[in-house]
């Protein structure tokens, strides 16, 4: 992995890691509730022991009760650690999530089309999921394990030095094996189980978003069959890796009851004269225990690639530089009013644009200028760079020439700030699985009913909406229940509520028959407010009688 590689996945990293102080607190509770698991079974051995040589009463009260406490302690500690950690975990989560969106919305678009849905959907739930387990899983874990297993080596040696150096031998081997054992198998299937289960998600998406298409064609039985293969693929995987996890556990089982043999072997001869016989037999069984505690180190390691695998993912997706044809979210200035009342709303020199990682433009010469109230029409066959001019009209694709706006240029403004003002209705209007009302209000959360209706009423659609149950009326998963040119006017209408001085209309007739195209053209430019400049994008013949201030024609075989 080069040095970049690396930097990016520290910086995922660092942002799933609560505040030290919260950290701190579970890995105190974990310690103190690792102790008493092997301070109980350590002190019950001895109390059972002690008793059976009838001491007086008094002699065994601090072992009843430390047994006691120690039981205590186990279960409320235990619970403790776990409500302090997962509390501090979880909390930075939803920070960790929101900071993740915030890097992937400058990608989209222009930076990760080459990205299937499914990575894409697997890194932003699924690998920030897996984040979380860098604080509660890899370092907590490996914090309190090496903790109390030292100190269980110090109490051992303080009763018996040889006792103890048998337990640090079969920690060290059978230990060791275990840990190189899960990391192996770890890299073996840790990429490998995030790519099934991406192409697991990938798959399901597909047969989702195209099951009306593959019912047409008869085609469902196939792709049924294969996702039903990538599912078989993901249990596989995940077998295998379980398999390895259990095999783990296997030589830390085996590893504990070669060492309580060997020290029931070996420090038997120095019973009664160098160890009493309850301490004894607190050393026979204190392994099992210290083993216990320590099966969370190998667990940690195999976690800990698991989640470097999924930071790697996010990495990829939000760490990376952004190309320079890509417009990140900078800081700009604000427009807070014309630089020069004279100059046209939008102005155009010049203006040149090129998709990331293209060789040549995919638009370039264009120059025009539009004033309030005018509306101008860009024009030109399919792949003539049409909407990737649209695009860097709201600043997703960064421009070469001149694009100012009220005479100031939109390069020095923040690329919000040229959204405030330059509204886009997309070529596919992208509408919400959820109803009439929320697909608007998302343009002005504090528009009233009335005025939701009233917009809906200036696009055409107050008698459709009416029909449909009103503002209630669903709209279906990506307006399934909309027709092309009725999802054209929701866009417009959630343009008209946010207020934009400027509308670009990215193809609004695309996949409308021609008669109704005339018609929602005639529509969609007569419902914007006469104060407002349009940009009208298409590759049609214009109905007559459009109030067209000029038209602007884009050469061929540019895209």
């Amino acid at each position: 992995m080069s040095a970049a590689d690396a930097a990016m996945r520290r910086r995922v990293i660092a942002r799933a890691m609560p505040p030290r102080a919260k950290r701190l607190m579970g890995i105190v509770l974990g310690v103190l509730a690792d102790v008493c698991v092997v301070g109980l079974l350590g002190l019950s051995m001895w109390l059972i022991v002690r008793a059976g040589e009838q001491p007086p009463i008094l002699y065994l009260t601090f072992a009843i009760v430390g047994v006691r406490a120690f039981a205590v302690g186990r279960a409320g500690l235990r619970y403790a650690e776990r409500l302090s950690s997962h509390d501090a975990a979880l909390t930075e989560l939803a920070g960790l999530r929101a900071g993740t969106f915030e890097a992937l919305v400058p990608r989209v678009p222009g930076a990760i089309e080459s990205s299937r849905r499914g990575d894409v959907l697997a890194a932003f739930v699924e690998d920030v999921d897996q984040l979380q387990d860098e604080p509660l899983r890899v370092r907590q874990p490996l914090v309190v394990g090496t903790v109390v297993v030292a100190l269980s080596l110090i109490a051992m040696a303080c009763a018996s030095p040889l006792a103890a150096l048998i337990v640090l031998g079969m920690l060290l081997l059978s230990g060791g094996a275990a840990v190189v054992l899960s990391r192996r198998m770890a890299s073996r299937f840790d990429r490998a189980l995030g790519a099934a289960r991406a192409a697991l998600v990938d798959a399901l998406l597909e047969h989702l978003a195209s099951a009306d298409v593959l019912a047409a064609f008869g085609a469902l039985p196939q792709h049924r069959e294969r996702v039903r293969s990538a599912e078989a693929r993901l249990q596989r995987v995940q077998l295998r890796r379980a398999r390895s996890a259990g095999l783990t556990g296997a030589l830390l089982a085996l590893g504990s009851g070669v060492a309580s043999v060997l020290v029931l072997l070996l420090v038997m001869p120095q019973l009664g004269a160098q160890i009493s016989a309850p301490l004894f037999a607190a050393a026979v069984v204190v392994p099992a225990a210290v083993f216990e505690v320590f099966a969370q180190v190998p667990a940690a390691l195999v976690a800990r690639r698991a989640v470097a695998a999924s930071a790697d993912r996010v990495a990829a997706l939000t760490e990376t530089p952004i190309a320079p044809e890509v417009v990140s979210h900078t800081a700009g200035a604000r427009l807070d009013g014309p630089a020069d009342p004279a100059a046209p709303v939008i102005s155009v020199r010049g203006l040149a644009v090129r998709h990331a990682g293209a060789a040549r433009d995919a638009v370039s010469g264009v120059s025009f200028d539009v004033s309030a109230g005018e509306a101008v029409v860009v024009r030109g066959p399919s792949g003539s760079g049409k909407s990737t001019l649209a695009q860097a009209l709201v600043r997703f694709i960064d421009y070469r020439g001149s694009y100012r706006l009220h005479g100031v240029e939109a390069r020095g403004l923040a690329p919000e700030e040229v959204r405030r003002f330059v509204g886009l209705c997309e070529q596919t209007p992208h509408l919400f699985d959820t109803d009439l009302r929320q697909n608007l209000k998302f343009a002005r959360d504090t528009a009233s009913d009335d005025a939701l209706q009233s917009v809906l009423d200036r696009v055409g659609l107050g008698d459709w909406a009416v029909e449909r149950g009103g503002l209630d009326a669903p709209v279906g998963e990506r307006g399934a229940l909309v027709s092309g040119g009725q999802a054209q006017r929701i866009a417009l209408a959630r343009a008209i509520l946010a207020d934009f001085p400027v509308v670009v209309l990215d193809e609004p007739t695309a996949g409308v028959d021609r008669d109704l195209a005339d018609r929602l053209l005639i529509d969609l430019l007569g419902s914007v407010p006469a104060d407002r400049a349009v940009i009208l994008i298409t590759h049609t013949e214009l109905p007559e009688g459009l109030p067209i201030a000029r038209v602007i024609d884009l050469p061929a075989g540019r895209a």
